[in-house]
């Protein structure tokens, strides 16, 4: 079922169209009933018609719809837009005029908040939605709403590194080494960033002997190495691959996969870290907006298809790990196997974590600042 249409449903839709016409169609044609209660069937089928005419009108114009993203699913969803496009036309009648927006994944939260009239949202982490939640335009429990906890795809954190990799980059400590310049988003702007934050701090923790002081004195060492701190993810590729500068990227896993494409093969190479974490990025329907905009129905069917085979193959095809079995299957060439943990299960879940290490005057801001 997608949007809350199943195919019965559209073919009762059909089927009362029918009997509608149908209706109206013996009503002008009558002529055995007497004048006056002719003239006011007349009158009522005139109503049922104005009705219909109006509804064919509205399904003719073009529904504007935003989804709100961040910063590496601008390909992903552009070519979603159109199969989901023709997919809803098909089922409904009614046109969608798409429109983006994209940014790092904390800051696009907060633009939502502030009044950006997003239908949905398909945020980096769960977190940045349950700021929207706290604003009141999202209803409580909308982790509940859609298949795995409304998070359709998953990804991880790898490394982009120069060709031949020249500084020898294996794993997490080795961020921490003199001389190393690394590439990473703000955690305090993107979602991307607060992933790679946390996956460096999970992995120190696993080490043996790992405690809460050993992983923070490893991402402090590893916050003094960065070079340039942009505010989304794709600012950091671009920083790396355009700009030449540094010699690692701290990447999300499908942003160094599309980097590696094409002419890219021959300039970068991707490093697997021993452990990494489960990234998770969420989706849900902004209740308020959709609400005031009509575009509730609309919403729910978007976000639904994203579980399609169809949406699930748009996923992989952009490097973003695909829920279904069919389709992880098919794709299991380009995602090596690799050791991952939660953060439910190492950081006791978002709220947590956000409140522990990204919060103002929190873990990060006081590396941040020692650094200075």
């Amino acid at each position: 079922m997608l949007g809350d249409i199943s195919k019965s449903e559209i073919d009762y839709k059909y089927y009362y169209k029918h009997m509608i016409v149908r209706f109206i169609f013996d009503l002008y044609s009558a002529d055995h009933i007497n004048n006056e209660l002719h003239m006011m069937k007349r009158i009522i089928a005139s109503a049922i018609l104005t009705i219909i005419a109006g509804t064919a009108v509205q399904n003719s114009i073009a529904k504007d719809f935003l989804n709100v993203s961040y910063d590496p699913t601008r390909e992903f969803y552009q070519e979603y837009n159109e199969e989901f496009g023709k997919f809803w036309k098909q089922k409904t009648g009614q046109t969608v005029n798409f429109k983006q927006s994209h940014g790092g994944s904390g800051k696009q939260a907060r633009s939502v908040v502030d009044g950006l009239q997003a239908d949905v949202v398909t945020l980096a982490l769960a977190n940045d939605i349950e700021e929207i939640v706290k604003a009141g335009l999202i209803e409580k429990g909308w982790q509940k709403e859609f298949p795995s906890n409304s998070a359709p795809y998953t990804s991880t954190i790898v490394f982009l590194v120069r060709k031949s990799n020249p500084k020898q980059i294996q794993d997490w400590n080795d961020l921490t080494k003199p001389g190393v310049e690394i590439i990473t988003p703000n955690p305090k702007t993107g979602g991307a960033p607060r992933w790679i934050y946390l996956s460096a701090w999970g992995y120190a923790l696993k080490q043996p002997g790992g405690n809460d002081a050993k992983a923070k004195e490893l991402v402090k060492k590893l916050y003094s190495n960065v070079k340039v701190l942009d505010s989304g993810a794709r600012g950091s590729l671009t920083t790396f691959a355009e700009r030449g500068i540094g010699d690692v990227l701290l990447s999300w896993e499908n942003e160094a996969l599309l980097a590696t494409q094409g002419l890219g093969k021959d300039k970068y190479d991707i490093v697997y870290p021993s452990i990494s974490i489960l990234a998770e990025p969420s989706v849900a329907i902004v209740d308020k907006n959709v609400n005031k905009n009509g575009t509730t129905h609309l919403a729910k069917g978007y976000l639904n298809y994203l579980y399609s085979p169809k949406g699930q193959e748009l996923a992989a095809k952009y490097f973003f790990r695909p829920r279904d079995a069919k389709v992880a299957a098919k794709y299991s060439a380009q995602f090596p196997n690799i050791q991952t943990f939660t953060i439910d299960k190492v950081f006791g879940g978002w709220a947590k974590a956000q409140k522990t290490h990204f919060i103002n005057g929190a873990i990060y801001d006081q590396i941040y600042n020692e650094k200075r």
